[in-house]
């Protein structure tokens, strides 16, 4: 009688999944990698680029008279959340070099696109020397509200340029400073919206917001202003 055959060799255990890639696999999506920091003085440049075509796009570029001297004579005074402060947001489609700040941790994400961004000004917007281009900012100051007897965050200007939009960029720098007031213990964020840019107003309502169309701006500027000069 013939001997049995030798049992077959154990099935090799499958590996655990490491969530990443194979070497040889093509990824999928392009991601772009994001930043929200604090500004400082050396980004006046783009902060000023960034204003003018905002101005361009709300259709007020006759109103926009800010230059790079009285930015940077005027926004960086006084410590960050105190007084004017800049929250920037910088992109990449490489992973972004590490930073440190004192006043304020640099928030990071990672937006995959189905497709790569074709920035035409990534020449104009980069900073420093890798690829890293900034693609829009918000300015605020705090307020404070009576009715709460709390401070809050007065929203002045939030802009994402054109090839950035519609990537969860603007709700990036909106989220920054509503966190920022959350943490600080503050009651509200505010900012005003064109009545025409619907745009804009459905995407600050789907964050939450409530258009407050009983009220109206008013404004005292220019010779109006100045009118007051010598009033006491």
């Amino acid at each position: 009688m013939a001997a049995a055959a030798p049992p077959p060799p154990p099935t090799p255990a499958p590996e655990a999944p490491t969530g990443l890639p194979d070497s040889d696999s093509i990824p999928v999506g392009h991601p772009l990698f994001s930043r929200i920091r604090l500004a400082t003085p050396a980004d006046v440049p783009h902060i000023h680029k960034m204003i003018h075509q905002m101005a361009i796009f709300e259709r007020l570029a006759d109103h926009c008279i800010a230059t790079e001297s009285s930015l940077s004579s005027t926004l960086f005074n006084h410590a960050p959340f105190s007084s004017f402060t800049v929250f920037l947001l910088e992109v990449s489609p490489n992973p972004l070099p590490k930073i440190t700040s004192p006043n304020f941790t640099p928030i990071e994400r990672i937006v995959q696109l189905d497709l790569p961004v074709i920035d035409p000004e990534a020449e104009l917007f980069k900073n420093g020397t890798n690829d890293v281009v900034v693609a829009g900012f918000v300015l605020f100051f705090p307020n404070y509200s009576t009715f709460l007897a709390k401070p809050g965050l007065y929203v002045e200007d939030l802009f994402v340029r054109e090839c950035y939009r519609r990537k969860g960029m603007g709700k990036m720098l909106l989220s920054a400073v509503a966190a920022q007031a959350v943490k600080m213990g503050y009651g509200r964020v505010e900012w005003v919206v064109l009545d025409w840019n619907v745009n804009a107003i459905k995407f600050y309502e789907e964050m939450g917001a409530k258009i407050l169309t009983e009220w109206r701006i008013c404004r005292l500027t220019g010779e109006a202003l100045e009118a007051y000069r010598d009033t006491f």
